[in-house]
């Protein structure tokens, strides 16, 4: 899952990037408000941790204007401001929930699946394709019951494969979803992670099951 986390101080950001990363979601930063509002417009994210102190643009105008073009993305308010009123503000423009500062790392996860939970899209928790199990929540995988020791990056592809069985991704698409939109680099990178994760799912005797589609990308047979 893609996480944006819009917060202007730096050491924040980046606590709340790695903390994410640590639990397997996919996570993007940006500094300001304009920013924020151009990728929820832009880019398709599954949550945004959006703080209220933005330069620019407030993290309640984000939300206002995000919510007024039609943008559905769960908003989790993050901010310094602990007043009913900033709380009552913050919901009114749109935000699915509200997290004061300073906040414990339990607290913010718990949060977020929270509100994820409540999208209006169904959130499957347990994807099962053929003999593949992928467990969103508990962020493990496993095929004929034998455990996927998958890395972060691996684990998120592998749920983007299986959340898309039969259908053929393309690199572009991948790159989208599990790296930056901006991704400084090849798309030789989707190739490579494919490559490691069907190394691991042939060790537990599950060959070709991510197929390449040519001229296309990849597909997690069904």
């Amino acid at each position: 899952m893609r996480i944006l986390i819009v917060e202007d101080n730096l050491s924040i950001a980046r606590a709340v990037q790695t903390m994410l990363e640590s639990q397997k979601f996919a996570a993007n930063v940006v500094a300001d408000g304009k920013a924020a509002l151009d990728h929820l417009l832009r880019q398709s994210y599954d949550a945004a941790i959006v703080d209220v102190g933005l330069p620019g643009m407030d993290g309640f105008a984000v939300a206002r204007s995000a919510r007024d073009q039609g943008v559905q993305t769960p908003i989790l308010m993050l901010t310094a401001r602990d007043a009913v009123e900033d709380r009552v503000q913050g919901l009114d423009c749109g935000a699915d929930d509200y997290l004061v500062k300073p906040f414990v790392e339990e607290e913010l996860i718990a949060r977020l699946r929270a509100i994820l939970r409540r999208a209006d899209r169904p959130l499957v928790n347990v994807i099962e394709v053929g003999k593949l199990r992928v467990d969103v929540g508990a962020r493990t995988a496993a095929y004929d019951r034998a455990p996927l020791d998958l890395g972060a990056t691996e684990f998120r592809l592998l749920e983007l494969l299986a959340r898309n069985a039969g259908i053929a991704l393309s690199r572009l698409q991948v790159l989208e979803r599990i790296w930056d939109y901006d991704f400084d680099g090849s798309s030789n990178i989707v190739d490579v992670y494919v490559s490691q994760l069907r190394r691991k799912l042939k060790k537990l005797g599950a060959d070709a099951v991510i197929e390449t589609v040519w001229g296309v990308g990849y597909r997690l047979k069904n």
